[in-house]
């Protein structure tokens, strides 16, 4: 007779296997799979097709946090814990289908970061890349390798991987915003080091600004080298790239699946602006309503103004301003502005891209 285990573990191999198999001829091969596990063998047929799906199968679901829901959690923590205790107070944004994994997608990490009046976030790096998009406050500084950055909302900011940064707010108000990091690529690669700093802060050695003056106007000093496949330019003010959007809607009619979208580039070789998340803005008018698409990377939108709503694997989601929501890898997602609307979107599509494994599909427009 077969102990339980044995039976459960039989059942969950034939899940995924090859349809050809004689399914009836299994019971008698399982003492040659029995003395093949002994050595640390597996027989492939039966779970090719759990590991070679016909197509995308994410686990991640589609979601939205709704900030005015999520923003007391926020505050309640302040109370709770602070910035130095522990070390960045980030309330992580679970996918509904990835629950305790930190995960807002199967790639990829999201959370909201808290920061008070006075208070900072300790110097630490880590071989993980982060964005910060800032969603509410003013006043308030990241410090990156030695520069410092002062931030607004909208504005969309890179810490390389492995360089020193912290925290601070020098303003009266809270300031949140948006972390994503690259950490589940990295440790599935088991790529992962981190380092604190012996101090509070990390010594500032370039004036505010010198990224900006080095990279940010079309031009690059002549003997510059930068080994980084990060763009050295990291901040991109909200301020400009709203500008460079209504500039571009003057003149430029609205993509069907995309509306007014751009991406944030490196001004040295004009790829993406970091080497493990892509990242956009996108405008969509008042009114419009983009066709149905769909691609492999899972991309988590976070509202910047406007109000709409989206249709992503065949749920609808009403959103507004500071709201986040995530389409799953091959989710067909549309988009409908009721006001005009700016969203910031970052995925791991570059990283599929570099992987030669990206792909799209656009519905007929």
């Amino acid at each position: 007779m077969k102990s339980d285990s044995s039976v459960h573990r039989e059942a969950g191999s034939l899940a995924g296997i090859v349809p050809s198999v004689n399914l009836a001829a299994e019971p008698g091969r399982m003492d040659f799979y029995e003395r093949a596990r002994a050595l640390r063998l597996a027989p492939l047929w039966r779970v090719l097709h759990g590991l070679v799906t016909d197509r995308p199968a994410p686990r991640c679901v589609p979601a939205i946090w709704r900030y005015a829901e999520v923003r007391p959690y926020l505050m309640e923590a302040c109370k709770l814990i602070s910035a130095e205790e522990a070390e960045r107070r980030v309330m992580v944004l679970e996918n509904p289908g990835l629950p305790g994994e930190s995960r807002i997608t199967q790639s990829l990490f999201a959370g909201l970061q808290i920061i008070l009046p006075g208070e900072i976030a300790p110097a630490h790096k880590h071989v993980a890349s982060a964005l910060r998009f800032i969603i509410e406050g003013r006043n308030a500084y990241t410090a990156v390798a030695g520069e410092r950055t002062m931030m607004e909302p909208g504005d969309f900011v890179i810490t390389p991987s492995m360089t020193w940064h912290d925290h601070g707010n020098e303003g009266d108000a809270p300031m949140v915003w948006l972390d994503g990091l690259d950490m589940h690529i990295v440790n599935l690669m088991c790529a992962s080091f981190r380092e604190g700093y012996p101090g509070r802060v990390h010594p500032l050695d370039r004036p505010e600004g010198a990224a900006a003056a080095e990279a940010g106007h079309n031009l690059l000093p002549v003997d510059a080298s930068y080994a980084s496949q990060t763009s050295p330019i990291f901040n991109y003010p909200y301020r400009r790239t709203r500008e460079t959007l209504d500039q571009l809607a003057r003149f430029r009619a609205a993509d069907p699946w995309h509306a007014h979208k751009m991406k944030y580039i490196n001004p040295v070789n004009g790829g993406w602006a970091m080497p493990t998340m892509s990242t956009w803005m996108q405008l969509i008018p008042k009114g419009f309503e983009t066709t149905a698409y769909r691609s492999t990377d899972s991309a988590i939108f976070t509202v910047v103004e406007g109000t709409g709503s989206s249709r992503i694997g065949g749920e609808s989601f009403d959103w507004g301003p500071h709201d986040i929501f995530v389409a799953p890898s091959w989710a067909a997602h549309q988009h409908r502005a009721s006001s005009d609307a700016v969203i910031f979107i970052y995925s791991d599509r570059v990283v599929q891209e570099k992987l030669d494994f990206w792909r799209e599909l656009k519905s007929p427009a």
